[in-house]
């Protein structure tokens, strides 16, 4: 699913919509969405799960042309929880 069946699937839902302004709605959840996160805040969804932005300690790794072991640094990563009625579908 794209962001245009997004706004198709309000505009078709709402009817009062006109394409561009259903699109609107979606810009504006995503960025609405990206704001929180980027602040550090969870963003919960009722009945969808909850996106969060976690801390990954560094690691070790391998670089895959020489194999020797290297250390990946620590890096903040995307993380979706999804909700308990999704998990059991």
């Amino acid at each position: 699913m794209t962001k245009a069946d997004l706004a198709r699937t309000i505009y078709q839902r709402h009817g009062g919509l006109t394409n561009q302004e259903a699109l609107r709605i979606v810009d504006s959840l995503f960025d609405s969405i990206k704001s929180r996160l980027q602040v550090g805040e969870s963003v919960y969804i009722v009945g969808f799960g909850t996106l969060e932005v976690v801390q990954r300690r560094p690691r070790p790794g391998r670089n895959p042309v020489t194999g020797a072991q290297i250390q990946l640094p620590a890096r903040r990563a995307l993380v979706f929880r999804a909700a308990r009625t999704i998990r059991q579908l």
